[in-house]
């Protein structure tokens, strides 16, 4: 069977040494010695001032939005994950859809100033696949207007742009660690700022509030993550580097192997360093999306609709139409792409998608 995904899984022997530790400390949660240094070599691989280990990127969000004191509407896209909406709406803020842009499937940010209200408080975008948003633009509007950026960057890790990391950009970012991505630590998430008075109040916010054992400094939640999954973590982070030089080699071999006279693809923005999290293509319809992923099912294959349904369809949401989002989302799909993924692999899928 061929996923869409497949996890990296570092040499036993080398999380086992990990295990050890976490044997003799006896210590298993509660901001361990290996959650410290993951947070570390995590800071330092990113280059970023603080990066705070979290239970799972939904968290982070959840945390993100309450520690930049997001309220009222908040402008988003309707093309990620459903966490990006949800998380909005979970904290009792109203997503406000600006449609994407077709080329880099990430928010259009011609669209942003229009959609601006007295009652907005910032925006919550996606840099889609590892695209890189327009960052630039979207500060400067954010600027002018007193809004705080929030980058969902879960599909980001190893990318950079204009030479930093992708994470680095807005206010806060968040990352996910899941089994599913690039860099993992089984279940896990990331919270990114360079300001130190929202690090101050995240640093509090993921651990109950807590200001010692029988003090709060205020409302706070159980973020935290455990020694066994920053164990994890620092197994696989070493790995990144030939994960991303692998998952780069498969893409070229599509790259090489695809009929791409009935496909389209996103379009990566100057000065973007991607790291092949991903490798979406678009169909002219979806009745041809819909027919090559029961081709590709029937041989065992099974590649994935990401994303799918566009976020504005979904039932707690008012009545918002974004025709581009809609009309990608139903036309995307996203081929197997993990390290491991043979050459033979890959052009057996092409050729099921090139026979049409």
């Amino acid at each position: 069977m061929i996923t869409v995904t497949k996890t990296f899984l570092p040499p036993f022997e080398e999380y086992f040494r990990y295990l050890e530790q976490i044997w003799a400390s006896n210590q298993l949660t509660n901001n361990g010695p290996l959650v410290q240094e993951l947070e570390a070599k995590l800071k330092n691989y990113l280059g970023v001032k603080h990066l705070f280990f979290v239970s799972n990127g939904t968290i982070a969000l959840q945390i993100a939005i309450k520690a930049l004191d997001l309220k009222g509407e908040v402008i988003t896209t309707p093309f990620s994950y459903v966490a990006t909406t949800s998380s909005l709406v979970w904290e009792g803020c109203q997503p406000v859809f600006v449609d994407i842009d077709p080329h880099t499937l990430c928010i259009d940010s011609n669209l942003i100033e229009a959609a601006i209200t007295e009652k907005t408080t910032g925006i919550l975008t996606t840099h889609v696949y590892g695209i890189p948003c327009d960052v630039e633009r979207i500060q400067a509007i954010a600027k002018n207007h007193g809004l705080k950026v929030l980058y969902d960057a879960a599909h980001t890790f190893g990318g950079k742009y204009q030479g930093k990391a992708i994470v680095s950009y807005g206010d806060v970012a968040t990352l996910s660690f899941h089994a599913t991505k690039l860099f993992h630590t089984v279940e896990g998430g990331a919270i990114v700022t360079d300001d130190d008075d929202i690090a101050h109040r995240i640093n509090y916010m993921r651990n109950f509030g807590h200001k010692g054992q029988e003090d709060f400094w205020g409302l706070g939640i159980n973020g935290k993550n455990s020694e066994f999954h920053a164990a994890m973590g620092l197994c696989v982070l070493p790995h990144v580097p030939e994960i991303i030089s692998a998952r780069n080699k498969i893409s070229n071999w599509y790259d090489e192997k695809l009929d791409f006279s009935n496909l389209s693809r996103f379009v990566l923005p100057g000065g973007t360093r991607f790291n092949y999290g991903y490798f979406p293509v678009i169909f002219p319809s979806e009745m041809e999306l819909l027919e090559v992923k029961k081709r590709m099912n029937a041989q065992n294959i099974f590649p994935r609709r990401y994303f799918y349904p566009s976020l504005e369809n979904l039932p707690y949401i008012s009545d918002q139409y974004c025709p581009v989002s809609e009309s990608i989302s139903r036309r995307i799909l996203c081929l197997p792409l993990y390290y491991g993924l043979y050459e033979d692999q890959v052009t057996k899928i092409s050729q099921l998608i090139n026979t049409q």
